[in-house]
Parts: structure tokens; sequence; C-alpha cells
């Protein structure tokens, strides 16, 4: 059947595109500005340049309205609190002296102040830098960056649309300033923040804005009917503001729930709203709210989440059935398209078939473009379009690729005994005692040691072919040599090897299982300057030899004192990559730890007494609504015991997180039944610690007193308070010391200082206690 053209046309159009460049020219931009060797006028012009190719990109691929305000030199939400005059007092300083100076300063700090805390966007691997506010907050209009930007897409002849986080989401996400007490809620603040928005939208409306976005995906979690109050409080007095542009208030991730009643009454001129599968529950809310009579709906019909091309037999049919509950409706991605890399056409490497079925950012936009035409003037004139997606879908359906019959056969035989690990926890402590016989408190790092420029630079050499295999392995050998002696000198107890051979913690393993598929151009930004490449996980997954066992069995032969295996677990392979959308996350979660399971019991049978494998994603992964949280923590810690139960009582089992709120996921922390944890605690001033001992947390664990992601060194006397703090809330016999992340992205000289530092911490509290039990 030929569908008919909407009555009016659809338009298409994106919340926001990756920052980095083709060649992550913002990143080498940023960070030689950090270095001296770029000035701030050529950062800037970089950035605009940036900007320019971004919005003629959309523009050429048929995107009638261009987001701006979402580019960044490092954070959103940290622009946001710009915006807002939200600068901590500790910072206003730097700020006041130099304000990109002092932004770079509340992102990363300085090594005489501390940065802004950084926790993950929702359930995304993006991290944002968390506002600090209190009772005296004052809050101010500074709309400098937002009205820049959109004068510059008018003045280049498009159709822009400014992005802004929203009111209730900025001070959702927010914390208690530092010194102010720990119940207090930002939110208790609209009042004051509201006509600052005021503000800056009338600013935006001065120069020429038609439309402005506000985010409000905090409103997709579950909500408190005081929380809801608040936003319609919010919406109907922004709504009646009258020298503004039309509101478009988005929301994404997950579907609006109670939230969508409250919006859709609002007097804003339109929402923007996720149908992808993960939101499918927004189309039948719609129609139960009476749809959105006389306003406009954006609907985000393209995931823009994931890396799997559209199916447009399925997009049409939810377009056509909105068709008939909005005022106008338009075609957009289901959120910012930051979260997918670039082009996918650059992927050379990739097996033409299987990119076939990927869309990056570029393919997401002729996606777009296609569905708002079909949605216009009728499907007729999308048929070529038509053909090849389904022909791409079919290619995908049928290949042997993504169903392999043995991996499929070893999975349905796993019992619950499998992920069951054996004796009970105090059993399994006292024979690691005995066995490792660490000293109280005991040192360690979480794995990753500085990937230096000749590290790069060797890596490069083997892939181009100007070192052969034999050159490359002894460079990681004297690299590991060093990583070793280093640690020994400095007095770490439990030694790690430092990874030279890994490019990415996912990407490395990714590239030996089958059913992975790696990128070479795939950069997606996770914090700041920091871009990951996701490997996507394309079919059924299997290990076809040991992948870490030989370097660290090589690591071990130069110490006598205990170097852990490290490996990548099951549920942060899937959170870090560009996972399948065919089958349920627990079918694959399993197929990947069993892959694992078989390097545990290598590396155990090769003689590795310690062994960690990282779940920094487990909290990252939680379903954004609480009735969702129960399915997904039954799998995801299931797969953690099915990859670690396999091994002896002796042998000890680390893991670790970072940067998350890990009160939301203790219990499931606890079902992991791992024998040690290390976490991010240091920009979070220890509030792991007492999350753990108010959950009764029974086993060891390491929460980090020393912030990795910043460049500052932190002093021995630094460390040593951290750490009795963490004494107040986990017994001494129970805790470890340790940074809070691995090492890979800080310098050598940086990291020397700072470990030993630690050490000398360490050694200075064990010798209070030595005395206190004296």
């Amino acid at each position: 059947m030929t569908a008919k053209p909407a009555s009016a046309a659809a338009r298409a159009t994106v919340y926001g595109y990756p920052r980095q460049g083709q060649n992550r020219e913002l990143k080498k931009a940023v960070e030689g500005y950090w270095k001296g060797r770029v000035t701030a006028d050529a950062l800037r012009e970089t950035a605009a340049g940036l900007r320019r190719s971004h919005w003629r990109q959309l523009a050429d691929a048929g995107i009638h309205e261009v987001p701006t305000g979402d580019f960044s030199y490092y954070d959103h939400v940290l622009d946001t609190s710009v915006m807002v005059g939200t600068v901590p007092a500790r910072h206003r300083e730097a700020v006041d002296a130099d304000a990109l100076d002092g932004y770079f300063a509340m992102a990363r700090g300085t090594q005489d102040v501390a940065p802004l805390e950084m926790t993950k966007w929702f359930d995304t691997n993006y991290h944002y830098l968390v506002p600090e506010l209190g009772p005296d907050t004052v809050f101010s209009a500074d709309s400098t960056q937002q009205v820049a930007e959109l004068e510059e897409a008018l003045a280049l002849g498009h159709t822009p649309r400014p992005v802004i986080v929203g009111p209730l989401t900025y001070l959702l996400l927010a914390k208690p300033a530092p010194g102010v007490a720990a119940d207090f809620e930002p939110l208790t603040l609209l009042d004051r923040l509201l006509p600052v928005y005021a503000d800056v939208l009338a600013d935006l409306h001065a120069a020429g804005a038609e439309w402005v976005q506000l985010d409000e995906p905090a409103l997709v979690q579950d909500r408190t009917p005081a929380e809801l109050n608040a936003a319609a409080r919010a919406y109907r007095e922004l709504g009646t503001v009258t020298d503004r542009p039309k509101l478009l208030v988005a929301s994404y991730f997950d579907r609006l729930g109670d939230a969508l009643k409250v919006l859709a009454a609002s007097p804003v001129e339109g929402l923007a709203l996720d149908f992808t599968d993960s939101a499918a529950a927004n189309l039948d809310d719609l129609a139960a709210v009476g749809g959105l009579p006389g306003k406009r709906l954006v609907a985000g019909v393209v995931d823009g989440r994931n890396i799997w091309i559209n199916d447009y037999q399925k997009s049409l049919a939810t377009l056509g059935t909105l068709l008939g509950l909005a005022g106008r409706v338009d075609v957009a991605a289901s959120c910012s398209l930051l979260h997918v890399p670039l082009d996918a056409t650059a992927e050379r490497d990739i097996d033409p078939q299987i990119r076939r079925w990927l869309a990056f950012a570029r393919q997401k936009t002729t996606e777009i473009a296609t569905l708002a035409r079909g949605l216009s003037q009728g499907t007729d004139t999308i048929a070529a379009e038509l053909a090849a997606n389904r022909a791409d879908l079919a290619s995908r359906a049928g290949s042997p690729f993504t169903h392999d019959p043995a991996v499929r056969a070893r999975t349905a035989a796993v019992t619950d005994a499998d992920g069951r690990r054996s004796p009970s926890y105090p059993v399994r402590s006292a024979a690691q005692r005995a066995h490792l016989g660490l000293p109280v408190l005991p040192t360690t790092t979480i794995g990753s040691f500085p990937q230096t420029d000749e590290l790069r630079v060797a890596r490069a050499a083997l892939r181009a072919g100007r070192i052969d295999a034999t050159g490359y392995e002894e460079r990681i050998k004297d690299e590991i040599r060093e990583v070793i002696s280093f640690q020994e000198k400095t007095g770490v107890d439990v030694l790690v090897h430092g990874e030279p051979e890994r490019n990415d913690m996912v990407q490395y393993f990714a590239e030996q299982l089958t059913g992975y598929v790696a990128t070479r151009h795939g950069w997606v930004q996770s914090y700041g300057t920091r871009y990951v490449r996701p490997p996507v996980l394309a079919g059924d997954i299997s290990r076809p030899e040991p992948m870490t066992v030989r370097w660290t069995t090589y690591a071990q032969a130069q110490t006598s004192r205990p170097v852990k295996g490290m490996l990548t677990g099951p549920v942060t392979m899937l959170a870090w990559s560009f996972v399948r959308d065919d089958q349920p996350l627990g079918d694959t979660a399993r197929q990947v730890a069993l892959a694992l399971r078989d390097e545990v019991n290598d590396l155990e049978a090769a003689g590795t007494s310690v062994i960690q494998v990282d779940e920094p994603a487990l909290r990252e992964t939680l379903p954004l609504r609480a009735a969702d949280h129960a399915a997904y923590l039954a799998w995801a810690t299931e797969s953690f015991r099915l990859t670690t139960s396999g091994v002896r009582p002796d042998t000890q089992i680390h893991t670790h997180m970072c940067y998350a709120e890990f009160g939301d996921v203790v219990r499931a922390i606890d079902d992991l039944d791992a024998d040690v944890i290390s976490l991010e605690a240091a920009r979070s001033h220890m509030q792991v610690a007492d999350e753990l001992a108010a959950h009764g947390y029974p086993r060891e664990a390491g929460p980090g007193v020393w912030d990795i992601h910043s460049p500052r060194i932190p002093s021995s006397d630094e460390a040593a308070a951290l750490l009795r703090k963490g004494l107040d809330a986990i017994p001494a016999e129970r805790l470890w010391v340790n940074p809070d992340c691995g090492l890979k992205t800080r310098g050598w000289p940086e990291t020397r200082a700072s470990l030993e530092n630690l050490v000398i911490a360490a050694r200075e509290v064990r010798a209070e206690l030595t005395a206190d039990n004296g």
C-alpha cells in the first residue's frame, strides 16, 4: 500500500551532532591548547570551523533545522553551568582571570584546586560535570555562547534551533556543593533559576531564534509528585513568558510516563519524544493523553544511540500513526547523535556486507531526511530507498555471522550452579589471606599505566608494517619490565603489568573474540578530550584462543609479588560496544561471559592468583525506570558470576567500577560475589564507602584516594586523609588503597609522584593502626 503524504511537509532535524570532527580535530586542538602549542584564538577558529562543517553536512543531507549550542569544548552540562552563572567559589578566581582557562579548571582541576565531580549522563558512557549548588547559590544569565553560535548559523543561511539543558534536568543532576548539607535538594532553587532561563530565552529571541529546544531527559526517570509539580510550574512559567522563541521540550532514552501529561498540558509549543524500542510506550501514552492538538511533535524514530540501520517500514508506520496525534509531525533521531561515530563509509576494513547494516551519524541524517520525505510526499518518492533498506535488513537477519549453532548450544546448557561460586566468601577470604600474605591496607592500581607516545608510535608502526611483530613485542616487554620494576621500588603490594599491549579495555578483547567487528574511525566522546572506539557486537561470541595469559605470565615472571590478571567484564563489554539489537541483552551477555570464563580459568591454570574483572558499566546500564531494574540486574550479575565462578577458593577475584552513582546498585555489587571491589571515590569524597557500610557490604573494598581524571598530584597527606575517612566506614582488614581508575590517560611524571604518595599514605595509616592497637 502506498502511504499518503502528510498534510504539512515534515521537517527533518537532529538534537545534536558529534563534536570531534572526522579526524578528532577538536581533541587535538584542545589538548594542544593545554600544552601551550595552540593559542586560544586558534582553538576558537578550529571550533568554529567544525561547527560550520557540521551544519553544512546536516544541510547537505536534507536536515531542515540544525542544532546550535550542542557544541562544547568539554561538556554541555558544564556549559549550562557557565550559562546560569554557577561557577564554584574555588574556581572563580581562575574564571575571572581567563574565562577559557577557568572553564578547563572546572573540568580538570589544577594542582591547587579540585575539579567538579564527573559522572555518567543517564545510562550512556558519556560523562558530564556535576553542578555544585547550595542554598546560597546565586544564578545569573550569560547567554554569550548560545547567542554566538545561533548568529553563526544564521549568517551561514541555516535554520537553527538552539539546544539547552532544561532547568529541571539541570537541577536534578546537580549535587550539594562541598560544605553544604548532604540532604540539600537543588530542585528547591527552581524559582531562582527560571528567571535566568527566561533571560536566556529573551536573548536568543532577540538574536533571531524561532525555536529553542530545552532538553529534559531527567523526566523519563521515576519522578515524585513534587518533582512533577515542579515541572508543571517551570513550563507554565516559561511558556507564559512573552518575549521568547517557541519552546520545544525534548526527552529521550526512555518513556516519559507521568511527565508526558504534565508537558502536554503546558503552554509550550512542541514536544520531542523518543519512539525507538526502549521508549515505544510513548506512542500509547501520547494517545492516552489526547495527543498534542495544535502543537509540534518531533518524533525520534531513528535510534540515536546505536549504529544499526533503521527499519524504514516500521518507522513509517509509527510516523503515520503519530500524524493523527499532533498538529504537525517532524522526524528526528531519538537523541543527540553525540553518542554514535561520524561516518560508516570511512570503515574500509569492515566487510562490505556488514557495513551495509551500519548507520553512523551521517547515515542517520540521511535516514531521517528520507523518512521525512516519505512522510511528506508519500512512499512512492522513496521506493528505491525502501527496497534497498529491505534488502539490507534481510542480509543481516540471514547472515551466518550472526548465528553460531555451537555458541548457542553452549549457552543453552548453562545451569544455575555454573553461576555460583563455592565455598562461601568467609572461607575463600581465609584461603586467600593465607595464600597471598598481604599486609593490612594493601596497595594496588586498577590496571592500566600511561600509554606513552612511544607505545602509540610502536602500535602505529606495527599496523603500517614499519616494524615486525618481534620488534613490537620487544617494546611491550620493555614496558612491562619498567612498570613492574617501578611498582616494586615504590612498594605497591599487588602489581599489574600496565596493559601496554592494549588499545582500549573493550576493543582489545573484541578484536580477539568472534562475533565482534572493530572500527578504525568510529570515535565517540566519553568525556572531555577522551574518545573511544566502541566495537560492534554483531554476531554470536566465542573465544578462539587465550587473550591475556601470555603477557600476564610474562609480568609475573619478573616479580615474586602477585600480578593481577586484567579482564573486562561481560556487562561492560556490552555497554561499551554497539550491541546487537536482534536478541535479548541477557542472551548476549551470557555468550560473552562464557568466553571470558575460559580466559579466567586459563589465567588461573597459568599461576595467576589475583584476577580482576572490571565492570564499570554495571551502574551505567541500569535502566532509567525502577520497574525495569530487577530484570536487568538479574542477568547482569549472573553474567559476572558466570565469568568468575570456575576458580579455586584461594584465587582472589577483584572487580572495578568508576564514575557512577553506586548507591543505586549496592545490592547488585554484593550479588556479584567478588572478593574485592575497587571504586571511584576521590571526587565524591568517599561517599561510596558510606554507601557500602550502610548496606552492610561484607567483602573487601578499595574506594579510590587519587582522582586520575585530573592532572593534579594528590599529596600523601591528602591521600591519607581520604584513607582515614574510608576507615570510618570500612574496617582496616577489608580496606584496600588504590587510585580511582586506570592510569592510561595520565603521564609518567604525575603517575610516579602520585603512586609514591599513595604508598606513603598507606604506610602512614598502617603505622597509626599499629600504634592504636599497641
